[in-house]
């Protein structure tokens, strides 16, 4: 039997993207003890390893696909095809954003002021070239972590560092003076996947259910029941992605009515619909929305 075979990224990444396949329909069995983890599919293998290096091996056909953050793509220079992005990390759902920052009190305000200085980042040749495009000759210095104190303690005078939020960074004294790469993950393929219809068949299958459970995480399902009288203003209060579904029950003066809505809208549209005279409204969770 054919397989696809399908890296998941070790790391900080790691059990985001176990949950969201989970969610996608598909249980990963990690082991401590292993790279090659289960799945409850006999038509993938799964293996993982570091996200950093994930774009070399889709690139170079150790894998068919895999799943990996922009930046290290970018870092790597591989030539592989992007199948979809996937906004979701380890914490949050917002992009990686990765900044130039330098201690809140130095007087560098640009990055035309770092001509000749150090920089210290994990993402040392997407900074060399970044810079380069630039036309600033700066060092570019790998740093294996701690990035945000070397520049405390004057090993370096700046830092290309990632953040979300930004708030780390402050906290550790750092100001930031240029985002210079906003990063999300992305399921990445290579040629002669895409060339083998088996394997492309299940690598867009994968993007679909994966894109569909992302987008399900901030929406949610309503059921509710509503007097025929009711129906036309109950609907003028309901959004969806087409339009409510709606059924009539066995008494004929009643609805069924079912909607999926955003999750945040939630709080605020129940109290209109009960005013409006829905009863036994339910709310519940979804997987996917496709």
């Amino acid at each position: 039997m054919s397989k696809l075979i399908l890296g998941i990224p070790k790391g900080s990444l790691q059990e985001a993207t176990v949950k969201l396949f989970k969610r996608s329909g598909w249980d990963i069995t990690m082991s401590s003890r292993s790279y090659f983890p289960q799945i409850n599919d006999p038509e993938i293998s799964v293996s993982i390893c570091r996200a950093q290096e994930m774009s070399r091996y889709v690139e170079n056909g150790t894998f068919d696909a895999g799943l990996t953050g922009k930046d290290w793509i970018m870092e790597n220079d591989s030539a592989v095809e992007v199948v979809c992005d996937l906004l979701y990390s380890k914490s949050s759902q917002r992009p990686v954003r990765w900044v130039l920052a330098v201690p809140a009190e130095s007087e560098i305000r640009d990055i035309s002021q770092l001509k000749g200085a150090k920089i210290a980042t994990e993402l040392t040749n997407f900074t060399r070239r970044y810079f380069a495009e630039q036309g600033i000759d700066v060092k570019v210095e790998f740093s294996w972590g701690a990035t945000e104190a070397k520049v405390i303690s004057g090993l370096c005078d700046a830092v290309v560092e990632a953040t979300e939020t930004g708030s780390t960074l402050r906290a550790n004294g750092l100001r930031i003076v240029k985002e210079l790469l906003v990063s999300n993950t992305q399921l990445i393929t290579n040629a002669p996947a895409l060339a083998d219809p088996f394997k492309k068949e299940k690598i867009d299958q994968i993007a679909l259910l994966l894109k569909g459970a992302l987008k399900a995480r901030n929406m949610v399902g309503l059921k509710m029941n509503v007097p025929e009288a009711s129906l036309k203003e109950v609907l003028g209060i309901l959004p969806a992605i087409t339009s409510p579904t709606t059924s009539n029950l066995a008494n004929p003066e009643w609805w069924s009515v079912e909607v999926v809505v955003d999750k945040g809208l939630v709080r605020d549209m129940v109290p209109k619909l009960l005013k409006e005279g829905a009863e036994g409204i339910v709310e519940y969770p979804l997987n996917k929305v496709i």
